[in-house]
């Protein structure tokens, strides 16, 4: 659910000192996103071994031919930077989260993990793919203690109970919601723009929105943004789509009211979804998370004005890829 840019296959040095391929059983966790994968390496007292990040993929890939093979490219790349760190029999394990699956157990899941084993030389077995989400969860909590909203290209909220069930709300996709996601948030910013132009030709001259946004896509005219919304493959255009949300908080800091509206009610539309939770299961505290609130100040502003005052509301980032790779380490 990351709203940054695609990166090429890159690792970072450890944070501690030593040598990944001085010992065994390492733990690799992914982070995958619609845009971009982030990777850890653990070892079982938790130290850091290495970290980096490639392309982003979805379980949505598996759905084309052409989706395939990028998924292919990029979970090469991901074993490439990967096996730099750990020696051959070094793995222990493998924790994904990866957005876009929504039955690990599921067909997707299965494929994914046959794919992840050939890459990487694990059995399927030693292999656990699970949503984004659920991941993100586990990094911040314990079953049974608090709600997650996270907010990248879409948005959703999670609870895991004392019994390991997944409970969720939002998280439908760009027809069906995600509203307060970065899709959402670039979709209703052009929609926008593209209703002022009906009634005024050229008003985008005078919106600093307007301006950002078609800066972004490259031209002004209605067969770019045509292009850019409807053109090429759905799962890749998704991340792109939400990358343009970053055109929208640039005029936000530019103080284009425009934006700053728009930003607010994102914020308004994310509070939503803990809420639906908290009316179902009772409440606790809420966790807000991912790339979009670290758009503009108006996105959390707008979050907790809709919350109540007595509901505890964090923001924080968890470290998805790390957490996931200490709990592959220990995995029996």
């Amino acid at each position: 659910m990351s709203l940054t840019p695609d990166a090429t296959a890159s690792a970072h040095a450890p944070d501690r000192p030593g040598s990944a391929r001085a010992g065994a059983g390492l733990g690799l966790g992914l982070d995958a996103g619609g845009t971009q994968t982030r990777w850890a390496l653990s070892r079982p007292d938790g130290t850091l071994v290495a970290r980096g990040e490639v392309g982003g993929f979805s379980a949505l890939l598996l759905d084309s031919s052409a989706g395939r093979v990028a998924l292919a490219q990029t979970l090469q790349s991901l074993a490439a930077a990967v096996i730099a760190h750990a020696a051959p029999g070094a793995l222990r394990g493998l924790q994904a989260g990866i957005t876009g699956l929504g039955e690990p157990d599921g067909p997707a899941g299965r494929q994914l993990r046959a794919l992840l084993a050939q890459q990487l030389g694990l059995a399927p077995a030693q292999i656990h793919c699970d949503s984004d989400i659920a991941q993100a969860w586990h990094a911040l909590y314990r079953p049974g203690e608090g709600y997650l909203v996270y907010a990248g290209t879409g948005a959703i909220a999670a609870f895991i109970d004392a019994d390991g069930a997944l409970h969720r709300a939002g998280g439908r996709g760009p027809l069906l919601g995600d509203e307060g996601g970065g899709q959402w948030i670039a979709r209703e910013a052009l929609a926008l723009v593209w209703r002022r132009e009906d009634d005024a030709p050229g008003a985008w001259t005078d919106s600093a929105l307007a301006r950002h946004l078609f800066d972004e896509l490259g031209g002004a005219d209605w067969p770019t943004t045509r292009a850019f919304m409807y053109g090429g493959d759905n799962a890749a255009r998704r991340g792109s789509i939400g990358r343009l949300a970053l055109a929208v908080a640039r005029a936000a800091e530019a103080d284009d009211p425009d934006a700053l509206a728009l930003l607010h009610r994102a914020g308004r539309e994310l509070a939503r979804l803990p809420l639906a939770l908290v009316r179902r299961l009772g409440v606790r505290p809420v966790t807000a998370a991912g790339r979009v609130l670290q758009l503009h100040p108006a996105i959390e502003t707008g979050l907790r004005a809709a919350l109540p005052h007595d509901l505890p509301l964090a923001v924080q980032q968890p470290d998805t890829a790390l957490a996931a790779a200490r709990r592959a380490a220990l995995a029996p």
